[in-house]
C-alpha cells in the first residue's frame, strides 16, 4: 500500500509540473511580448513625432507665403487705389470746366469691331454723362455694310475714299447704320445704366444734304443741319445716338460721311469739342511711327502741316473736318485713337490726353 501511495504521489506530482511549464512560458513570452510593444510604442511615438514636425514646417512655409501673398496683394490695391485718387484728381478742373458742355464724339473704325472695345467706349460715354458733361455720339458703320452687302452677294465699291452708293447700295446702307447698329450702339448704353435715343439725319430734319457728285451715286454733302431733336433729348438727360444717314428736298436717303455729319452737328451746338475716334493715334510727322504724334496744333499751324505735306492722305479730310468745325464755332477738336483703351476719357480729362487737338487762335481782348 505505502509503494501504491509513493507512485500516486510521483503521477501527481509531474501531472502538477507539467500543468505549470505551460504557465511559466507564456510568461515569459508576455514579458517578452510587452518589452517589444514598448519598444514598438516608443518608435512610432518618434515617428509621429517627426511626420508631425514635417506637417508644422509645411504649414508655417505654406501660412508664411499666404501673408506674403497677402501683403504684395494689399500693397497693390494700395496702388492702384492711389492711382484712382490721383486720375479723379486730375480730372476735377476738367469736371468742373465741362460740366454741362455739349461733346460730340464721331463713333467708329476699330472701336466697332471689337466687343471688348465697343464696351470700354460706351461705358466711357455713359460715365461722360453721369458727371454732367452731355455726349451726342455720332455714328458710321463700314464693316457692318461691308458684311451685309457680301452677304447678299452686292459688290461694294469705292472712288477716292468714298462708297459708291447705287439705289440697292443706299437701301442697305440705311438698313444697318439706322436699325442694326444704331439699335445696338443704344441697348449696350442702356445695359450700361445710361439713357439714349437712336435717331438718324432723317429724324427731325436733323441732316439735309444734296447729291455730292453722279459718279458716287447717293452720297451727300450736308447743306442743313437741325439740332433742335438733339437739344431737346440733351436737355432732358438722353444721349443722342445719330446714324449719319440724311435726305434730299425730296426725301431721298443720302449716305453721307460720319466725320463731316459729326462735324456740321458740333457746329450747329456750338459744341465744346468734337472728338473723331479713329484708327490711328492723331496726327504724326510720320505716320508709321507713333512716337512722332503731335500733341497740340493751331489752325494756322495745321494749314502749313497740310501745305508742307505732313499731313496727307487719309487725314487731310480729317483735319480738314476738324478745321471746318472750328471756324463754324466748335472751340476745340480732337482726333484719337479709338483702339486704345478709355482714349475718349484720357483725351477730355487729363492734363496731357492721348490724341492730337486742334485749337482756335486765341483773340487777345
Amino acid at each position: 500500500r505505502g509503494g501504491t501511495l509513493c507512485r500516486n504521489f510521483l503521477a501527481a506530482s509531474r501531472r502538477r509540473a507539467r500543468l505549470f511549464r505551460p504557465v511559466d512560458g507564456p510568461r515569459e513570452n508576455l514579458n517578452m511580448s510587452a518589452a517589444s510593444c514598448a519598444t514598438r510604442a516608443s518608435a512610432s511615438a518618434r515617428g509621429d513625432g517627426a511626420r508631425g514636425a514635417r506637417r508644422f514646417a509645411t504649414r508655417s512655409r505654406t501660412s508664411t507665403a499666404h501673408r506674403a501673398r497677402a501683403i504684395a496683394l494689399s500693397a497693390e490695391q494700395e496702388s492702384d487705389n492711389q492711382t484712382r485718387v490721383k486720375v479723379l484728381s486730375e480730372a476735377l478742373p476738367y469736371l468742373q470746366r465741362f460740366a454741362g458742355q455739349t461733346v460730340v464724339v464721331k463713333y467708329g473704325g476699330a472701336a466697332m469691331k471689337s466687343e471688348e472695345l465697343k464696351a470700354a467706349v460706351i461705358r466711357d460715354v455713359v460715365l461722360l454723362s453721369t458727371v454732367g458733361i452731355r455726349p451726342v455720339l455720332v455714328h458710321g458703320g463700314g464693316p457692318e455694310i461691308n458684311a451685309m452687302l457680301n452677304r447678299v452677294g452686292v459688290e461694294a465699291k469705292f472712288l477716292n475714299g468714298l462708297r459708291v452708293t447705287d439705289a440697292q447700295t443706299m437701301e442697305i446702307v440705311e438698313q444697318v447704320l439706322t436699325g442694326r447698329v444704331n439699335k445696338s450702339i443704344v441697348s449696350l448704353i442702356s445695359c450700361a445704366g445710361g439713357k439714349a435715343v437712336g435717331i438718324c439725319g432723317k429724324d427731325g430734319n436733323l441732316l439735309r444734304g444734296v447729291v455730292k457728285s453722279e459718279e458716287l451715286g447717293f452720297v451727300g454733302d450736308v447743306t442743313q443741319v437741325d439740332t433742335r431733336l438733339i437739344r431737346e433729348l440733351v436737355n432732358v438727360g438722353y444721349i443722342p445716338v445719330v446714324a449719319t444717314v440724311a435726305m434730299d428736298a425730296n426725301g431721298q436717303a443720302l449716305n453721307v460721311n460720319a466725320d463731316t455729319a459729326a462735324g456740321a452737328i458740333a457746329a450747329k451746338l456750338g459744341a465744346e469739342k468734337l472728338i473723331l475716334m479713329t484708327d490711328v493715334p492723331g496726327v504724326c510727322t510720320d505716320k508709321d511711327d507713333p512716337n512722332t504724334l503731335i500733341r497740340e496744333l493751331t489752325m494756322k499751324e495745321t494749314e502749313e502741316a497740310i501745305a508742307k505735306g505732313v499731313i496727307a492722305g487719309g487725314m487731310i479730310p480729317k483735319v480738314e473736318c476738324c478745321m471746318t468745325s472750328i471756324t463754324n464755332g466748335v472751340k476745340s477738336a480732337h482726333i484719337i485713337d479709338g483702339r486704345a483703351k478709355h482714349s475718349l476719357l484720357l483725351e477730355i480729362l487729363t492734363d496731357t490726353g492721348v490724341g492730337t487737338v486742334i485749337t482756335s487762335p486765341v483773340v487777345a481782348v
